[in-house]
Order: structure tokens, then sequence, then C-alpha cells
């Protein structure tokens, strides 16, 4: 059965003392990057109160959960002290977490900072670099007991699309998580903590990113439910000619792709349009209003 009523091995995620259901509805997550320097909305919300204002905002507009970044991870970019990225989002995540009732998520790749974010009322942790990036992050990850993705990306931000050459593109990557998930699981954090993603544009062509859309259901073999964020990418301005401001219909054409294909949680900017496009498709499959 296509889209979200796919069978999947387990459509629980477990998140730091509450279980959410994957099998219902897809899930959008909202980004909101406190940074002056991401792809799309780098220096939108760059002050504390404009990023609440704005995380308030995707909240009303339908999003499920919020994903806190205060680190650009855009091809190329270097990184920041982690203080700084600390100070950039744990008054947002701290006044968003005792304002709303949906998770908040933190997108980073550091230790401390997950420490912290947790600390200030985060309840998972988005891992670009998959627990390799910092020793620390898996026993953070596993004393909190937060929720955790795992995303596949070689290398690192900066480096990332140096070498996008694969001898076997979804193998490999299938490869990379199961390895990941393991290593999680072996320091002790339960496997219904983790989502895995595949990581659209991190370190792939355009046309490797679109294979990876057209085949997502091959990560299914996990047994771990999916997380893609193809939101606005490079990818779809490749194929569309389109600065990122103008990729939104590109986008929801690559949401329309992973929900047929076994995605449960999309990651992405504009959350009213996506949950939007998202009820209009559950509702067609469920032949109900």
């Amino acid at each position: 059965m296509p889209g979200l009523l796919r069978e999947c091995q387990s459509a629980i995620w477990r998140i730091k003392g509450e279980t959410l259901q994957l099998d219902g509805r897809s899930l959008v997550m909202g980004i909101l990057n406190v940074t002056p320097d991401s792809f799309y909305d780098g220096g939108r919300f760059q002050g504390a109160d404009q990023a609440i204002e704005h995380g308030l905002w995707l909240a009303k507009a339908g999003a499920d959960l919020l994903d806190v970044g205060g680190l650009s991870t855009r091809p190329g970019s270097t990184p920041i002290p982690w203080e700084e990225e600390a100070k950039r989002i744990l008054p947002v995540i701290a006044h968003l977490s005792s304002h709303l009732k949906i998770p908040i998520s933190v997108d980073t790749y550091r230790a401390e900072v997950a420490r912290l974010a947790l600390e200030a009322g985060a309840r998972i942790v988005n891992d670009v670099g998959a627990l390799r990036l910092d020793p620390e992050m898996v026993s953070v990850v596993a004393r909190s007991g937060a929720g955790l993705v795992l995303m596949h990306m070689r290398g690192v931000p900066l480096t990332m699309q140096q070498d996008t050459h694969y001898n076997s593109l979804l193998e490999e990557i299938f490869s990379f998580l199961k390895e990941r998930l393991e290593f999680a699981k072996s320091f002790g954090i339960n496997e219904e903590q983790i989502l895995i993603d595949p990581g659209i544009g991190f370190g792939k062509s355009a046309e490797q990113n679109m294979e990876i859309l057209k085949h997502l259901e091959s990560f299914e073999r996990l047994g771990r439910p999916i997380l893609v964020g193809p939101s606005r990418k490079s990818f779809i301005g490749h194929v569309l000619d389109q600065p990122s401001e103008n990729r939104l219909w590109g986008t929801l054409a690559c949401i329309g792709v992973s929900f047929y294909h076994g995605a449960r949680v999309v990651r992405v900017h504009d959350v009213k349009e996506t949950r939007e496009f998202l009820e209009m498709l559950e509702a067609v499959e469920r032949g109900k209003t």
C-alpha cells in the first residue's frame, strides 16, 4: 500500500518520555535556523525574539515538530565555536519548549550543544554526523533518552560535495546507516528512539538525490522510520533552474514522491503548504475527508 499506509516494521518513535506514533499520518518537522548563513533562510531569524516568533508561527501553521539549529551545514560551510552555536539556540529552545506542546529537536552534531539543548527542553537530537563527528554525542543521547535522527553524510559539510562518486549509491547509504544504528544500540540507545535520514543534499549530486527519493523504500529494510529533508535544496534548483526562494513547488513534488515511497517525517521550511499538501494526499489515500 502506498504512502504512509505502507506497513512498517516499527512506526514508534520514543523521544525522552513520549512515544510518537508514525503510522497515522506523516509528520511535518518545521525548520528553524537561527543562523546568518543558512542557504535559504540565513539571517531571517538571527535574534532570539525573531526566531521565537517564527517558531510559534510554524507551530500554528501545522508543524508536528520543530528543528532548531544554530550552525549552518550547507555545502562548503565552516563551523563556528560551539559556544556561539549554543548561545544562538538555547533561549529559543527554552521558550518554545515551555510554550508549545509539540516536541523540539536540536539540529547539531556537537555533544555539548545537544546536552545543553536537551536540558533547555529539546527532546530530539538531529545529528547530521550520525554520531561520528563528536565522540561524546552517543553518550549524551543514551543518558537522556532523547529521540535521535541518524543521517548519512560523507565527511563534513565543508568537504562533503567534493566527492559524490559511489559504486553503489543505495547500498552504500544503507550499509552506513545500518552500521550507525548498530553503533547507537551498542551504547544503550533503544532502536525505537531512532529515525534514519538518507541525507538528501549531503554529499550527493542532483541525480543521486533524485535516485534516493525514487527508491526511498529500500531503506525500510533497516526497520526504522524514514525522515527526509529535500526542502528548497539545490538539486531542485538544478532541475527547475530556480533560486531557493522559488523552489516551493519543486519541494512539494519531492515530498509527494517521498510520501509514496515510505517517508514518515518530512523536514521543511514551508510548513503550512506542506501540511495542506500532505493532508490532501492522505485524504485521497483513505478515500474520505
